[in-house]
């Protein structure tokens, strides 16, 4: 597995970043179990997992992982930090303006799942005034601390020298200077680039047939909703490894 010894968590800390979950529930409660046991492994003072996010859309319940990720983790895990995806980004700005971009998220990015698992029904024929009668019962379903949890989640999370962020970074540009839409949606520029960026950066977003491990990054998002194999890599160290379901 290709790396350079100089990218590493802090000292004292085994860090796991967890792929796009995408309304699957049970494969997240799998893999949480399976990084709570591969954590006894180690004698580090603190096991941390990030989740790069995209937990909504897709998969059949999107409300369920939502769910998970508000609760404490297992035993054996000390913190839970889930990150933003573009997926929870175009939930909330459904929330704030139904009619700008609506259309798009429920019929062209898996929107009509996410309302189903809050008990919102997808009508047979979509119009303006549908859409403002889906926001409508979707407000009325979604509880106050589901909507925070998802408006507050962090865009990126730096560990030592590891960076997690959802699909990437602007190459060229200091982290203090990204800009939220790269770090949520940005694909070729970042994927095909080969600078050093000074940190591992660890996302997901790009589905791909097995991890990318590369020198600059490493590409996690193994289409859990769809394959059935949600992917985690752990870093303690100079040592990385992968976890799948």
């Amino acid at each position: 597995m290709p790396h350079s010894k100089r990218y590493a968590p802090s000292p004292g800390t085994r860090l796991y970043a967890v792929g796009d979950i995408h309304g699957r529930p049970d494969l997240l409660e799998k893999m949480l179990a399976k990084i709570a046991k591969d954590a006894k492994k180690s004698r580090a003072a603190k096991t941390k997992v990030v989740t790069l996010g995209d937990y909504v859309d897709r998969g059949p319940d999107s409300r369920g992982v939502v769910q998970r990720l508000m609760k404490p983790p297992p035993e054996g895990i000390d913190e839970l930090i889930s990150l933003k995806g573009n997926h929870e980004d175009m939930l909330l700005r459904f929330l704030d303006h139904p009619l700008h971009g609506g259309f798009e998220w429920i019929l062209l990015n898996g929107g009509a799942p996410t309302l189903a698992s809050w008990g919102v029904d997808l009508p047979a024929i979509l119009d303006s005034r549908e859409i403002k009668g889906l926001h409508k019962d979707f407000l009325e379903r979604l509880t106050p601390e589901e909507r925070m949890f998802m408006a507050n989640m962090p865009l990126k999370h730096v560990d030592g020298t590891i960076l997690c962020v959802h699909a990437g970074i602007r190459p060229g540009i200091a982290l203090s200077h990204q800009v939220p839409d790269d770090l949520l949606w940005i694909r070729d520029a970042f994927l095909d680039s080969a600078a050093a960026h000074g940190k591992l950066v660890v996302h997901g977003h790009t589905v791909t047939f097995e991890p990318e491990l590369c020198q600059n990054r490493a590409g996690i998002d193994t289409g859990a909703w769809r394959t059935g194999t949600l992917t985690a890599l752990g870093l303690e160290g100079d040592k990385r490894w992968i976890l799948h379901t």
